[in-house]
């Protein structure tokens, strides 16, 4: 990309962003016996793993293949075989009639430009968590959605678990107690180099640079932001954005909450020797007006299990929750000072019957 046309990429960019929308496309219809024609914009690591999950969908033809970086081009197009395209530019993708929906999979400042452009362009979208990388972003995203009258979707796939929806259902039943506090961490010893330093270069050729870095302000290639490790810089992604909102997400499900009323946060880089710009390790801390904090750590210079092995915990009055992909347990409460010491409930064991549930969050967007 030039530096003028990088210039008007931006300033278009910009507008959509702000909301200024064309006129939406219209739905199509389709037949009993008609595929979905779908394009992934993004395979690497995340998109991959989508599309590989979408491949055996007998009743969807994946149609394109759209990413910055010709390795990922190859491999995947290799896999998908047939008469599957591929590009380097999405808005190829997006100009495309015989689209009818875009799995995104891209870097996430990346995620509401592609998602409004899309829906300008009269696709639905599934979208990798996180959805946005502000608030104001995903407000954008859902107006964008809602008057062009899309289907969208957000990869939080912990959304389609049977076992989940029947637990928020358990949690909200009060059968716990009063929840007054869930935590959740990421958790990942990468003391003491963790990725490595290394300088600024020139991008290999197979790297479209600029189309990487999309709306961000222009800098030098570094191999330690591109392709992946784009998650531990602040300008383009965190880990509360990565593995955080996961958590956090399924907390406020579980305990039926929309949106925090205050939030605290502590961290640094005080281990980890890296080119990172994020903290090695951070404690955030979430109120709700309903009365119950919701604790997320990041801990990347100790991995010693937090929850012993769960995902989440949930504390009640009455019995502590801990919740995994494999299932979960609840430890029943005693009584403490000045209350009875006899056990408050049974204690609870649950194995899930899931399986995989990007598996079944897929088909849900399908």
């Amino acid at each position: 990309m030039s530096p003028a046309t990088r210039r008007d990429f931006i300033k278009s960019t910009a507008v959509a962003a702000a909301g200024v929308m064309t006129a939406a496309q219209p739905k199509k219809v389709h037949g009993a016996n008609e595929r979905l024609r779908v394009a992934f914009i993004g395979v690497g690591n995340r998109g991959g793993q989508l599309l590989d999950r979408t491949l055996p969908n007998e009743d969807v033809e994946v149609a394109v293949l759209c990413d910055v970086y010709q390795p990922f081009l190859d491999q995947w197009s290799a896999k998908v075989g047939g008469d599957v395209s591929t590009t380097k530019d999405f808005r190829e993708v997006l100009d495309r009639d015989d689209i009818d929906a875009v799995f995104v999979a891209s870097p996430d400042h990346w995620h509401a430009l592609h998602t409004i452009q899309a829906c300008e362009a009269g696709k639905d979208v599934y979208i990798e968590k996180p959805l946005s990388y502000t608030v104001v972003e995903g407000q954008k995203m859902i107006e964008a959605a809602r008057k062009h009258d899309r289907v969208v979707q957000c990869g939080l796939h912990r959304r389609s678990s049977k076992m989940y929806a029947d637990l928020a259902e358990y949690v909200q039943g009060n059968n716990i107690g009063k929840v007054t506090l869930g935590r959740a961490y990421r958790l990942s010893n990468m003391f003491p180099d963790g990725f490595g330093s290394d300088p600024d270069t020139d991008p290999p050729e197979t790297l479209d640079w600029d189309m990487w870095l999309g709306p961000r302000p222009y800098r030098q290639y570094n191999p330690n932001i591109a392709p992946y490790k784009f998650r531990w810089w602040k300008d383009y992604s965190s880990q509360l954005g990565n593995w955080g909102v996961h958590y956090f997400d399924l907390i406020r499900w579980l305990v039926g909450e929309e949106a925090p009323t205050s939030v605290v946060a502590l961290g640094g880089k005080y281990a980890v020797q890296d080119d990172r710009t994020i903290p090695d390790t951070l404690e955030v801390i979430y109120e709700f007006a309903s009365g119950r904090l919701l604790v997320f750590g990041q801990l990347e210079a100790n991995q010693h299990s937090m929850l012993e092995g769960a995902e989440v915990e949930l504390r009640g009055t009455q019995g502590t929750l801990l919740a995994g992909g494999r299932g979960y347990s609840v430890v029943p409460e005693k009584g403490g000072q000045f209350q009875s010491n006899e056990a408050r409930m049974e204690p609870v064991e649950v194995k899930s019957e899931d399986g995989d549930v990007t598996v079944t969050h897929i088909r849900n967007f399908l």
